[in-house]
């Protein structure tokens, strides 16, 4: 069973992912932390996260992993830093590139193979599992999304900064030419910015479980 969100930044697919997959007993992948990945490594290495060929070769270079839930580069684990605004700044751009897209999809699918997962991205339901027995997209008012950006993250950034970035984020995710942040025709589309974190989940997994029991009969 694939479970596959999508959404904007700030919709709250992470945290609800993580909630639903551990509710289930299913393994959480994210697709949006490896394009992270690769942006954090490059900008390690001291290389321009926005030079395209020298990202395609970062890319190729490392190797990115799970390890208990958490994104690593070549072992390491990164998940604690793969969300600060020096990442937030250029991933949009790292993962326009169709090349890149291409190393992360196959990559993901070969880690999901065989496994019953809950993923989330900005094309995981139309690109990356366009398979997938459920698809949800979530969504939020840029405010919303906003103030929730500014809790998890308060470090330096004013709201109005917080704000400005993620409508940016969603033109550029909305228009890329490759991989665009759209709802698929047969994926839910759930409203998260008046829900509580409980409750999304409880609307999930109240459509999960019902098609694991057609599939059982």
């Amino acid at each position: 069973m694939i479970v596959a969100i999508d959404g904007p930044a700030g919709s709250g697919k992470s945290s609800i992912a993580k909630m639903i997959a551990k509710e289930l007993g299913y393994y959480f992948l994210n697709t949006g932390s490896f394009y992270r990945a690769i942006t954090r490594a490059q900008i390690d290495k001291g290389l321009d996260p926005m030079d395209r060929e020298s990202v395609l070769n970062t890319a190729k270079e490392i190797n990115i992993s799970v390890e208990k839930g958490n994104i690593c580069i070549d072992g390491k684990d990164v998940e604690d830093v793969l969300h600060g605004p020096d990442i937030d700044k250029y991933v949009s751009q790292v993962s326009s590139d169709p090349r890149i897209r291409n190393i992360v999809d196959t990559l993901v699918r070969d880690i999901a193979k065989g496994m019953d997962i809950v993923t989330e991205g900005r094309d995981t339901t139309t690109v990356v599992f366009p398979n997938a027995e459920c698809k949800f997209y979530f969504d939020a008012t840029p405010e919303i999304r906003a103030e929730r950006r500014i809790k998890q993250h308060p470090e330096g950034q004013t709201y109005e900064e917080v704000l400005k970035a993620i409508k940016e984020r969603d033109y550029n995710d909305k228009n890329k030419p490759v991989g665009a942040l759209k709802l698929a025709e047969d994926a839910i589309y759930v409203d998260t910015s008046l829900l509580t974190i409980k409750e999304v989940c409880e609307k999930v997994i109240m459509v999960v479980r019902t098609k694991n029991s057609h599939k059982g009969n």
